[in-house]
């Protein structure tokens, strides 16, 4: 069984409870300093408790450059504070519905919808993905400096954006 700090239990814990499995932003309840709370997640990270993807959010736990990535529990995790059987992690089909569910980030979905025959425009991106228009907007300038050709067209007055070709 893994030794947890309560720093550690208490991220795992709030975001066992988050649809998206973040571990940002943490319980105001945490009052160790920030660098010992980053000590804390780079530990579960490095343990597996934990793993780190690309999002778009405003709760990155660290970036790089113009990428921010976040922290996330992962089925070892869930199982380290007793969510789930103990023992090996748990295959992904058995982790709670609102966390399967969510392994798909925003990002992608922007790149699905955008990906379509008749594309995306600016208001159904913002729709799908909860963000605000200027969010929104940069992610389709992340698109383009990951190599992405986005092209405009115009439906019924309406810019409309799609992927003409794929980094």
């Amino acid at each position: 069984m893994t030794k947890l700090s309560d720093t550690q239990i208490i991220l795992l814990s709030g975001a066992s409870r988050r649809e998206d499995g973040s571990l940002y932003p943490y319980s105001s309840s945490l009052t160790s300093p920030a660098t010992a709370i980053a000590k804390s997640i780079a530990s579960l990270l490095k343990q597996g408790l934990a793993e780190e993807r690309e999002t778009i959010a405003a709760s990155a736990w660290r970036t790089d450059g113009d990428l921010r990535y976040g922290a996330f529990i992962t089925p070892a995790g869930l199982s380290a504070i007793g969510i789930g059987e103990p023992g090996p992690a748990p295959e992904p089909a058995s982790l709670p519905p609102a966390l399967s569910a969510q392994r798909q980030t925003k990002a992608a979905l922007v790149l699905e919808l955008l990906q379509r025959d008749q594309g995306s425009t600016l208001d159904e991106l913002i729709e799908a993905t909860g963000w605000l228009p200027h969010t929104t907007r940069a992610a389709l300038t992340g698109l383009r400096k990951k190599g992405h050709a986005i092209a405009k067209t115009k439906r019924r007055d309406v810019t409309c954006y799609r992927i003409e070709a794929q980094a």
